[in-house]
């Protein structure tokens, strides 16, 4: 058979299936269970946004916040329920053309947020212009590093600060796709994502893990002696020892349910990581083989591809690994999606949980004791 009739044999069988699994939906394509998870998820309160994309939260030295990564290239403050959201930052002083709901390159795209707590500076990752950071006042950001080895800095993801040290670690998960590209970075099978160590006081970076297929959140433990990068077509969760004896090496610290966005760590040690999805019968499929997760790319429209990935059914899970063995300690999830879904980070503070969501304009709080 000809190359150009099987092409058009695969679209349109792709095409067939496309409309059956719309129609019959999740029974067919649903997201595979995790044995004792809890779907407490339901309770959570939600906070709106005026701005999408709220993907990652935290608070200053003096406790408050929290502050948000939005669409449009602005960083918000939560003042309360009676001042709501104000702005705090922004990456990029071309504002012309930014959206709430639509990420415009121009304007950037704050993913990972860490403060530094000795400084009151927040430092954060760009998804197109590399590491940010801006004073306690606010205002427009600065550039901390956009190149590492003499390679320019893609899609950088989420960071950590060594505050001991005076190190920020973070992720580049591509060195193609910028963050508008995200599912090409994921699906397309290229191992070009790195996690990176940047000194602060030397101004020197180095690449200390590479190799990675799209690597995601990353995180320091308590004690700083390792950190973690979470590769998430594997579901591998990815250790550098940065102190003691296995120093430089690395090695596999847990393997995840699910494909992770960020991973916190929490006060005690441990870990909470938050899943886009759940692993599902597409998800499996599509990330067979490069050229079958390239196929979909090109073939269906990214609504549908989402649509899929999730098994047809948008929903939440987060996971919390133990900081010491990466055992999984606790799931939760809103298993139906009918409060949270999409979400991309979950925060552990005073006995509750806080969760970011890449696409939604809302973020969620949990009591959680």
């Amino acid at each position: 058979m000809p190359i150009s009739q099987k092409l058009r044999t695969w679209a349109v069988a792709t095409a067939v299936i496309a409309v059956v699994v719309v129609f019959v939906g999740p029974s067919i394509i649903g997201p595979e269970s995790i044995v004792g998870s809890r779907n407490v998820l339901t309770t959570a309160k939600m906070i709106q946004l005026p701005v999408d994309g709220p993907e990652s939260l935290d608070w200053d030295p003096r406790g408050e916040g929290p502050y948000v990564g939005v669409t449009d290239g602005r960083i918000l403050k939560w003042r309360g329920a009676d001042l709501g959201w104000v702005e705090f930052a922004y990456s990029s002083p071309h504002r012309g053309n930014c959206s709430s709901n639509k990420v415009e390159p121009a304007c950037g795209r704050p993913l990972g947020l860490s403060f530094e707590k000795k400084s009151g500076d927040l430092y954060f990752c760009d998804g197109y212009f590399g590491v940010m950071k801006v004073g306690p006042k606010g205002g427009l950001a600065e550039k901390v590093i956009d190149e590492v080895e003499g390679q320019t800095i893609m899609f950088a993801n989420q960071m950590d600060i060594d505050e001991e040290e005076d190190v920020i670690y973070f992720n580049d998960s591509s060195d193609t796709y910028h963050f508008g590209d995200v599912f090409f970075a994921f699906l397309c099978g290229e191992k070009t994502g790195r996690a990176i160590r940047y000194d602060k006081k030397t101004k020197e970076a180095k690449v200390i893990m590479d190799r990675l297929h799209f690597p995601n959140g990353l995180a320091i433990s308590k004690d700083g002696s390792f950190v973690l990068s979470c590769e998430v077509p594997t579901q591998l969760v990815h250790r550098y020892w940065a102190k003691g004896p296995k120093a430089g090496t690395r090695d596999i610290f847990a393997k995840l349910p699910g494909y992770a966005d960020n991973i916190r760590r929490t006060d005690t040690g441990d870990f909470w990581v938050a899943l886009h999805s759940k692993k599902t019968p597409f998800s499996r499929f599509s990330l067979m083989h490069p050229w079958i997760g390239k196929f979909f790319i090109k073939t269906l429209k990214m609504e549908l591809l989402v649509f899929l990935f999730e098994g047809g059914k948008p929903h939440a899970a987060a996971v919390k690994l133990c900081g010491k063995t990466g055992e999984v300690l606790e799931v939760l999830e809103d298993s139906e999606g009918k409060n949270l879904k999409f979400i991309s980070e979950v925060q552990e503070r005073d006995g509750k949980l806080w969760f970011g969501s890449v696409f939604l304009p809302s973020v969620w709080v949990l009591d959680h004791q």
